[in-house]
């Protein structure tokens, strides 16, 4: 058995040194780097189709989750431009893949290359990982599953009121997924009326939610009935961390959740607003470890380790 490591913490890329030794990977190797286990020469294939691909941080998180629990499979970032799709996924049928993620610019393209669509999906009207059973493609999306997941050891989704800022894929995912969790009430705040107006009609339509829109005006005030208030923007994304929202920290009080989906920093201007203000915060690692945790369950039935995997996308984004 070749053990194989993975120097994540010096790229998001790949790069794999041949190590020979036999013996076996321990969970306090995966915790320090993580180390890959190659267990035969044919594993079972995830992945992912993008473009660009080259910096997916996904492919650090699901193989070291997969290493630690001695599964027998592997992800790969793939190249894929649009006008390849259709081949790329006869290609994952082909080699009998077992799934594979999609991200930009496939979300929505691949839906016409799928044979059913879970009802998240289908209200989201995008798709992020794709099941491969018995050649049959069935379309996930696990964004909004994984802000939920990151949400429940904090609090239970179900009566929350919700603010979210933005009304792009992210906002339109975490907003179903909160709504199907049983939200009492979500308000989509927005620079774009129509845009925000269109995101909160649908999901008023087609969820029993409260949804509604709100313009966002300079120095916002977080409504005072809010339990949960979500930066599901890109502001205060690095490089450009010295950015945050245009919004009334004081209007925060302190037993309202405030989350981002930034992962990079971790803790984001917006965070650290909030938590001064007495806020309990979700940052954007555990949304997308938690998205990883969803897709592994979608793929494989197992539930891998959410701290090794934690690990692995904190090594490979460069963070401590």
């Amino acid at each position: 058995m070749l053990r194989y490591s993975l120097n994540a913490a010096s790229s998001c890329s790949t790069r794999w040194q041949a190590l020979l030794n036999s013996t076996a990977a321990t969970r306090d190797d995966f915790l320090r780097g993580y180390t890959v286990v190659m267990m035969s020469f044919l594993p079972k294939i995830t992945g992912s189709f993008s473009s660009p691909a080259a910096d997916n941080p996904t492919v650090a998180v699901m193989e070291a989750g997969y290493a630690a629990r001695n599964l027998d499979i592997r992800y790969i970032n793939c190249e894929v431009a649009p006008e390849r799709l259709a081949d790329a996924v006869s290609g994952a049928i082909a080699m009998g893949w077992l799934g594979f993620n999609c991200s930009l610019p496939h979300k929505e393209r691949i839906i016409d290359h799928l044979d059913e669509l879970s009802p998240s999906a289908t209200l989201i009207g995008a798709v992020n990982t794709v099941i491969i059973n018995e050649g049959r493609l069935i379309g996930e999306n696990t964004d909004g599953q994984g802000f939920v997941e990151a949400l429940r050891p904090v609090s239970d989704p179900l009566g929350a009121r919700a603010v979210i800022f933005g009304a792009g894929g992210a906002a339109r995912a975490i907003a179903v997924e909160l709504a199907l969790a049983g939200a009492h009430s979500i308000v989509i705040v927005n620079r774009s009326p129509a845009k925000g107006e269109k995101l909160a009609d649908h999901v008023n339509s087609q969820t029993d939610a409260d949804c509604s829109f709100l313009a966002w005006t300079p120095q916002f005030s977080v409504p005072d009935d809010s339990t949960l208030a979500i930066n599901a923007t890109s502001l205060g994304f690095y490089p450009d961390h010295q950015e945050t929202l245009d919004v009334d920290v004081e209007s925060l009080r302190p037993d309202v959740i405030v989350a981002d989906v930034v992962p990079n920093p971790p803790e984001t201007l917006w965070l650290q607003a909030a938590a001064a203000a007495g806020c309990a915060t979700l940052n954007g690692i555990g949304m997308l470890v938690n998205q990883a945790l969803v897709n592994a369950r979608l793929w494989t039935g197992q539930t891998l380790d959410a701290t090794v995997m934690h690990q692995a996308l904190s090594k490979a984004l460069q963070i401590s």
